[in-house]
C-alpha cells in the first residue's frame, strides 16, 4: 500500500457485554465511521475487525481490535506491518478520563496517561508520536475506582448526548486527515 493510507483505530474490548461502556468510545466511534464508508468490517489475520475504503476522499483501514483493551497493542502494530502505515499515518480514538464528557481533544503523541490500550500501543509501535482523538468521558463520582469507572455504561443523562458525541469525534477523525492537526484542534476544541 502506498503512503496516503491512514490507520484508523478505535479502542474497545470486544464482547456485547462491554458495547456500551465508556471504555468502548473508540468502538462506537468507528462504528459512525464504518457507516460514512459504507461496508462492514470484516475479520483481519492481525487479530482486529478491519474496513477498507474512502473517508472525506482519503484511503483508510478503519481497525477495531479484538483484543481486550491491554492487548490492543499487538493488532495494532500487525495491521501498520501488513498495510505498511507509517506511526504519523495512525489516528487512535480512545476514552479519555482528564476530559470531561461530550468534550474532545485532539493530539499528536503524549504519555498514555494510565490508559492500557495506548501503553500498549506506543509498546507495540515503538513510538508514541501517533495522533490521538481523545473522547472525553469525564472523571469517576466520589472514590470510585477508575477502571471500573470506565468499565461501566454511560449513564441515562450522558446517553441522551452519546451519539451527537460519538457524531462529532467522527467529524474530528475526518478533519485530522483531511485538514491536519492544527487546523482539527482549531475546530473541534472551541468547545
Amino acid at each position: 500500500m502506498s503512503a496516503d493510507l491512514w490507520l484508523v483505530v478505535g479502542l474497545g474490548n470486544p464482547g456485547p457485554s462491554y458495547a456500551g461502556n465508556r471504555h468502548n468510545a473508540g468502538f462506537m466511534v468507528l462504528d459512525v465511521l464504518a457507516g460514512r464508508v459504507g461496508g462492514k468490517f470484516k475479520a483481519h489475520k492481525a487479530r482486529a475487525d478491519v474496513l477498507e475504503g474512502r473517508l472525506a476522499g482519503a484511503r483508510v483501514v478503519l481497525a477495531k481490535p479484538r483484543t481486550y483493551m491491554n492487548e490492543s497493542g499487538g493488532p495494532v502494530k500487525g495491521l501498520c506491518d501488513f498495510y505498511k502505515v507509517p506511526l504519523e499515518r495512525v489516528v487512535v480514538v480512545h476514552d479519555e478520563l482528564d476530559i470531561p464528557f461530550s468534550a474532545l481533544r485532539l493530539k499528536k503523541g503524549g504519555g498514555d496517561n494510565g490508559h492500557n490500550g495506548l501503553r500498549s500501543i506506543t509498546k507495540s509501535l515503538g513510538g508514541k508520536d501517533y495522533l490521538r482523538v481523545r473522547f472525553g468521558v469525564g472523571r469517576p463520582p466520589g472514590r470510585m475506582d477508575a477502571a471500573a469507572f470506565v468499565l461501566k455504561d454511560f449513564s441515562a443523562t450522558e446517553r441522551r448526548e452519546l451519539d451527537l458525541n460519538v457524531e462529532q469525534a467522527a467529524d474530528a477523525v475526518e478533519a485530522l486527515i483531511v485538514h491536519g492537526l492544527d487546523a482539527a484542534q482549531n475546530t473541534f476544541h472551541a468547545g
